[in-house]
């Protein structure tokens, strides 16, 4: 029940999105300026309030990141390199399709999860996974996607507008400010906080209004396919490699339920902001999102004589 609450909420404001869509109350052209605000507003907020609080130790576990990591690294691997074999997908649509089988939605699933689940102990690996994606996945994303627009020629342009990226500057300055250990002020982080809790409601809602029927019956192969690499693949990779490296039990629960949460909605706002595969991206968030509430609970259950131990 407790995965159900956390999870069927989120795919309800996707519905609701829809509905204002499907029956005229709003203009699905507002989804643009929803997704714009989430992308060089409220995320830049999430990102630095995120990684800024997190002592920088913290952000080394080299077991967790390596299981964790790498599953998502391999799995975004797999999906891209099988796209680009096909010959009709460019570099920024395999990309997008990549990103959307391997990153996960760390910050704002599987860490209220976990925190519900296992307590305090939880949240850090949570967090960690939430850098790691922030810090890693979110980048080489952007890179891949400017390389594509802007061309390799353009080397000089190319890194500057990387830097640029609201995303990529924001986590920059968030590593920054946990390397030299001073605290966010209270009312800046406070300030911060309350951008960032727009996030989800703006970039889910606009999910859903820019999300039609059609749409949605156009990908369901696709982004089925995409959801079984997310939901499955990613989670028993990240699993072996949490066993390989001998990770303890805690942080072995948290990495396999980090990668078996749904498909992150920014992914959706870097599909939206860069104009690629969007309705493909759409409706793997909300398949994964839906499925999830199941294969979360799976997963659960067969970990929990590993967690036993945990509580």
């Amino acid at each position: 029940m407790e995965v159900a609450s956390l999870v069927l909420p989120v795919f309800a404001i996707i519905v609701t999105g829809w509905l204002a869509g499907e029956l005229g109350y709003l203009s699905r052209s507002l989804a643009d300026a929803l997704v714009h605000f989430a992308y060089n507003v409220a995320m830049p907020a999430l990102l630095i309030v995120t990684i800024a609080q997190e002592p920088a130790r913290n952000l080394l576990e080299w077991r967790f990141l390596l299981a964790f990591g790498g599953g998502s690294l391999v799995c975004f691997a797999l999906v891209f390199l099988a796209v680009r074999a096909g010959g009709k997908h460019d570099l920024a649509s395999s990309t997008i399709q990549g990103m959307a089988a391997a990153m996960t939605n760390t910050g704002f699933v599987a860490l209220p999860i976990l925190h519900a689940i296992y307590g305090q102990p939880a949240v850090l690996p949570a967090a960690v996974a939430t850098v790691f994606v922030a810090g890693v996945m979110f980048p080489l994303t952007v890179i891949l996607l400017e390389r594509e627009v802007r061309g390799a020629e353009h080397s000089t342009g190319l890194v500057k507008q990387i830097l640029l990226n609201p995303m990529v500057l924001s986590t920059l300055i968030g590593l920054v400010w946990a390397i030299s250990g001073l605290p966010i002020p209270a009312p800046v982080a406070a300030y911060l906080n309350m951008i960032a809790a727009a996030l989800t409601p703006c970039a889910l809602f606009a999910i859903g209004l820019g999300l039609s029927v059609d749409g949605l019956r156009s990908n369901l192969k696709a982004s089925f396919a995409l959801a079984t690499v997310k939901l499955v693949v990613m989670p028993l990779i990240v699993y072996g490699l949490c066993v390989v490296t001998g990770l303890n039990p805690l942080y072995t629960v948290a990495a396999v339920i980090c990668a078996a949460v749904p498909t992150a909605k920014t992914v959706y706002v870097l599909a939206h902001e860069h104009k690629i595969e969007e309705k493909l991206v759409a409706a793997t968030v909300s398949v994964t999102t839906m499925l999830s509430v199941a294969t979360l609970l799976v997963a659960l259950y067969l970990l929990s004589g590993l967690a036993a131990g945990t509580r």
